[in-house]
């Protein structure tokens, strides 16, 4: 069984990888801003893409499709780090 520390990581690395492929989708079908659902989820997700601006261009597909590599690669980032994490909290439970 999973240990509680291992679970909170899993649950907040879960919540950061779900709003970055929330932004990803919503960039690549050209979702308003104006929308106060997809303005949250911009600004919420945007420190989290802060180590990763300016890695990857950002290609524009025409009428304001956005491929955002920056926040795909970042995705994948906070999964394998993720990941560590849990198995770094795995390593260090303690036997009883």
């Amino acid at each position: 069984m999973r240990n509680l520390y291992q679970q909170l990581a899993a649950a907040l690395f879960g919540i950061i990888e779900l709003m970055l492929v929330f932004r990803f989708i919503l960039k690549l079908l050209g979702a308003s801003a104006r929308a106060g659902f997809v303005s949250w989820i911009y600004e919420t997700s945007q420190p989290l893409l802060k180590p990763f601006l300016f890695a990857f261009p950002t290609s524009s597909i025409k009428d304001g499709y956005i491929l955002e590599f920056t926040t795909l690669f970042a995705i994948f980032a906070y999964a394998f780090i993720g990941y560590v994490i849990q198995e770094v909290l795995g390593l260090m439970k303690i036997k009883k």
